[in-house]
């Protein structure tokens, strides 16, 4: 019997070696966000495998413990501590003798990591994805494993081995959402793999696939794959390397292999295959193609690797003051988005789908970059941008200077990590080492990691400022105008006022006097209170000096900016509330006029391509209301109609803004209609006047694949108060009272009020509309949500959440992965995105009365240097030869001290003058107009004593004593006679 049994055992272990040797092993990538449990506190037990977790908050992840608090708190009130994550799990049957690999995209902020009691590893940059080798850890199945993680979050959280804190965990920047505000995966691979591109933790780099010998007129490409592969086994192996690409229709367009490769135990290489490929749809703004590459590993005509990997592939340059993609020069006009990017009460832990919806109104509101602040941003977030073709700029991290020793080295590891990690993600066009000026060795270095690790990805790396660096590849200042003829300059953040959507103007519901709040450290606060009529005025007045300095204008241009911020965040504020609300949209990413404002002015690459106007506030009033109407439009006039009636055509500033005063309210309909300069019609915009309220609309926002029953994806419900027509009634600030029927967890909304009503059911509409959030349960079904209010016809939406498949705490279900591209803008445009404006005229060279040997500094092209006089008036004056007699009808010029200074000036043309009067304060550059006088010599010379005049109300930094304008000689208000020239140019009209 023995001998039986023992026969009987061979044969069946002989069995299943020759079934599992007979099939092919293919890695898995499971979903591990399932079937966590969490609690505040410190437990030192937790660790073990035996621990009662069963009082223990359920959750899945991605899921912060304190993140039902954002916007209710004030940033540096959000709760912060010890918080314990628990997880149990098995592994698939049939797995032995494999790698087994845990990837967390991030926690927040350090913690140590214990499998089946073992601690395992640590993580403490609060930012970066990390990986843990758990193979030696891990039980088969059928037993059960746990996973723990002790996370704190403190914001003077240091690092253990060197006692540092990091530079960017302030109070200032990124809400602190603490735990594992980030999705989760297992990996599951053979002994010989594909690394993943986790470097800090692993020391591995991953696959990296890139392109070259770009052409695109002709469509085509070198496409390389290179793939780090680790030989785990205790013999030599030999495989083959393939690479296939499919397309968005998963259509294999693409099939080349590398050479034959023999790997010893232990040893990792780097193996890479190209070919050129033709047929190539290349990734662009607003047109996310991206093409699956997978990268295949075969042992004797056997898979026994593959990674996927999304990309895309397009084409840039960074030359003469431009940033050119795809062969198209395109201007920068996007947001400085806070890189948690948070929404009421659910924090930054949102489904994949809503990281879509928000990315995509940028996208839709014509922006085409997103600078995130301070750290990495989320992968989620990085792949959004991807998919609906927003370019990124992806900062390591940093607070607001260059950083020395621990703090430094810091930065550079997460810059490292960021590199590897992003690296094939064709959204990432800009690497920003600092949020400020870093120096040049510091910058040399991080360029080197570059060079390093991405040598091919076309992105350019700086920092802000970094105006005359010599190793950074672009540049730009914080709120102001810079201009270059060699690297790109643009602005990294401007615009920062601030504004309640609750508040149209001061004839609207609750009737806000514009600029009315509290004041922000002892000053005024009116540009962090506006009303939605100014906050967008604002938009266009500040976009406009980015918009006059475009390429096309001259020989020195700039490459736009981005407006601070996207939407509104749980971040450092100075306005009334205790969140920022410099959105274009709100913290639901409900529009402001702003986003609108944008739509309008920033419809083209560089010029204008689309003509549009918009209307700003509404059109409910009473009979007694007459008041100024604004316009915003790309038209050269504007003629205003009401109820048909012309209006007359509105007074034009800032190139987009129309004014039209006095205008009486009639019930009825308001049109702008905008021609160009020959009285052609460009677009029109028109609204009407509301009935009185009668019922209220609700509608859905969804995955659009369906809600899912996974206890992370949620539903948008938008609420509205509509008339009997079902227009929107746009003053209208209802109560409305909702309940909720079936499983979900309600996570409401945000209005202006008490705790913002955060997680309240009862909250009210803001101008005729507001939007509240659900959260799934793990059980699927339907969910009814009611929403009623007094007066009003009671409205009803039913969602219907779908059942998910998880088994043993993992699922094949990615998060993200089935969402389609957004290609709505279609290819780049083959014409050019600009016409050239005026003709630069060149400076041969100048002489001055008074530091003659710094001349040359004010007309350079280095924006840090300047020639200035010795204070006296009778040596202001500076005399420009030009390199040949020129009609010149322009002079743009930038004076140190701009924000303040006017310097009283005439200028004259071989001796006759052409320009007298007052410089104006900018933020930047000014255009003087000239009397074209045929003429080689431009003499400017002061006429008489300076004035100083804040134009722009102390714009405060968060340092409060930071220089913003380069205006350093603490002596220079009280020098009358000063003329101080950073920068100048002569132009002539182009020729017709």
């Amino acid at each position: 019997m023995d001998k039986y049994l023992k026969a009987l055992c061979f044969w069946f272990l002989l069995l299943t070696v020759s079934i599992s040797f007979s099939q092919e092993f293919v890695r898995n990538k499971y979903n591990f966000n399932a079937d966590w449990k969490l609690k505040s506190g410190d437990f030192v037990e937790a660790k073990n495998i035996n621990f009662n977790d069963k009082n223990w908050e359920s959750v899945t992840l991605p899921h912060a413990y304190n993140q039902k608090e954002a916007f209710k708190k004030s940033i540096e009130d959000i709760t912060t501590g010890i918080v314990w994550y628990r997880k149990k799990f098995k592994l698939p049957q049939g797995i032995s003798n494999k790698k087994i690999f845990l990837e967390f995209e991030g926690i927040r902020q350090g913690g140590v990591i214990y499998v089946n009691g073992t601690k395992i590893g640590m993580h403490e940059n609060g930012v970066m994805a990390f990986g843990l080798d758990i193979s030696e850890f891990i039980k088969p199945y059928p037993f059960q494993n746990i996973v723990a993680l002790r996370i704190d979050n403190d914001w003077k959280y240091k690092e253990q081995k060197t006692g540092s804190t990091f530079q960017w965990n302030n109070n200032n920047f990124n809400a602190n959402y603490g735990g594992i505000p980030k999705n989760v995966f297992l990996h599951i691979t053979d002994k010989l793999y594909q690394t993943l591109p986790l470097y800090s933790s692993l020391e591995t780099t991953g696959t990296y696939i890139h392109a070259t010998q770009i052409n695109i007129p002709g469509k085509s490409a070198l496409i390389t794959a290179e793939s780090q592969v680790k030989n785990e086994y205790a013999i030599p192996k030999t495989f083959s390397y393939q690479v296939e690409l499919f397309d968005m229709e998963n259509k294999k367009v693409a099939e080349f292999s590398g050479e034959k490769i023999t790997i010893a135990p232990g040893e990792i290489k780097t193996i890479k295959a190209s070919q050129q490929l033709q047929s190539l749809y290349f990734w662009s703004w607003g047109y996310g193609y991206l093409y699956t590459v997978k990268t295949i590993l075969k042992v004797d005509g056997k898979v026994i690797d593959e990674v996927h990997t999304k990309t895309g592939f397009r084409k840039t340059e960074f030359k003469k003051g431009e940033v050119v993609l795809n062969d198209r020069v395109i201007q920068i006009k996007g947001y400085a988005q806070r890189t948690s990017n948070e929404w009421p009460a659910i924090g930054m832990s949102v489904p994949a789908w809503l990281s879509d919806f928000s990315n995509q109104l940028v996208v839709e509101g014509n922006g085409n970059l997103v600078r995130w602040m301070h750290v990495t941003p989320w992968k989620q977030d990085i792949e959004s941008c991807d998919r609906v073709g927003l370019m990124q700029a992806m900062p390591a991290g940093d607070a607001e200077k260059d950083a020395k020793g621990e703090q430094w080295n810091h930065r550079v590891n997460l810059m490292r990590d960021a590199i590897i990690y992003n690296r094939n993600n064709p959204s990432i066009i800009f690497y920003e080492c600092g949020n400020e000026v870093i120096s040049e060795p510091h910058m040399q270095e991080m360029k080197s990691l570059r060079n390093t690790y991405d040598p091919y990805g076309g992105r350019a790396i700086g920092s802000r400022e970094m105006l005359d660096s010599q190793e950074a590849e672009y540049g730009g200042e914080m709120l102001y105008i810079n201009k270059s003829a060699k690297k790109p300059l643009w602005a990294t953040e401007y615009s920062r006022d601030e504004g309640l959507r609750k508040y149209w103007d001061e004839y609207s519901p609750p009737y806000h006097k514009e600029g009315e709040g509290p004041l922000y450290r002892g000053q005024n606060a009116a540009d962090y209170n506006h009303n939605q009529d100014r906050h967008a005025i604002e938009n266009v007045v500040r976009w406009n000096d980015y918009f006059r300095e475009r390429p096309g204008t001259g020989k020195r241009v700039n490459s736009g900016g981005v407006n601070i911020i996207f939407s509104d965040s749980n971040t450092h504020h100075r306005g009334e509330s205790n969140y920022r609300t410099s959105g274009e949209v709100d913290a639901m990413r409900i529009p402001k006029d702003g986003f609108f404002t944008h739509q309008v002015i920033w419809d083209g690459w560089v010029d204008i391509e689309k003509h549009r106007t918009h209307l700003l506030g509404h059109w409910n009033y009473t009979n007694t209301t007459a008041k100024k109407e604004y316009v915003v439009s790309t038209g050269d006039q504007v003629e205003l109609f009401v109820n048909g009636k012309s209006k007359g055509f509105g007074t034009r500033s800032n190139s987009f803004l129309f004014t039209f005063d006095n205008i009486q309210w009639e019930s009825g309909t308001i049109k702008a209609v905008s021609y160009n300069a020959k009285g052609a019609i460009l677009s029109e915009a028109t609204k009407t006047t509301s009935g009185a309220p009668f019922a209220i609309k609700l509608s859905k926002h969804t995955n659009p694949n369906g809600m899912l029953a996974d206890g992370a994806d949620v539903a948008l419900v938008d609420v509205e108060v509509v008339d009997k027509d079902g227009i929107r009634c746009p003053t209208n600030n209802a109560m409305i009272e909702f309940s909720v029927a079936g499983d979900a967890t309600w996570l409401g909304g945000i209005a202006q009020g008490p705790d913002n009503y955060i997680l309240l059911k009862n909250l009210p509409v803001e101008n005729g509309v507001n939007r509240i959030m659900l959260q799934s349960t793990l059980k699927s079904g339907a969910i009814r949500v009611t929403a009623k209010s007094e007066g009003l016809q009671s409205s009803e939406i039913v969602l219907n959440a779908t059942a998910v498949s998880t088994e043993n705490g993992l699922s094949k279900q990615l998060p993200g992965a089935d969402l389609l591209s957004n290609l709505q803008k279609g290819p780049t445009p083959e014409t050019a995105s600009y016409t050239l404006k005026r003709n630069p005229v060149f400076i041969s060279h100048a002489t001055a009365l008074s530091n003659n040997e710094d001349v040359y500094k004010s007309y350079d092209d280095n924006e840090l240097t300047e020639w200035s006089n010795d204070g006296k008036i009778s040596t202001g004056r500076i005399v420009y030869t030009l390199t040949k007699p020129s009609a010149i009808n322009e002079c743009v010029v930038k004076f140190t001290g701009w924000r303040t200074k006017s310097y009283p000036i005439r200028i004259l043309a071989d001796g006759k003058e052409v320009y007298k009067g007052d410089t104006m304060q900018s933020l930047g550059y000014i255009t003087l107009p000239l009397k074209p006088v045929l003429a080689q010599q431009i003499t400017i010379e002061l006429t008489g004593i300076n004035s100083e005049k804040d134009a722009f109300d102390k714009i405060i930094e968060v340092e409060a004593n930071k220089e913003l304008d380069l205006f350093k000689d603490k002596t220079a208000v009280d020098a009358k006679g000063q003329l101080r020239i950073v920068e100048i140019e002569f132009y002539e009209k182009q020729n017709e």
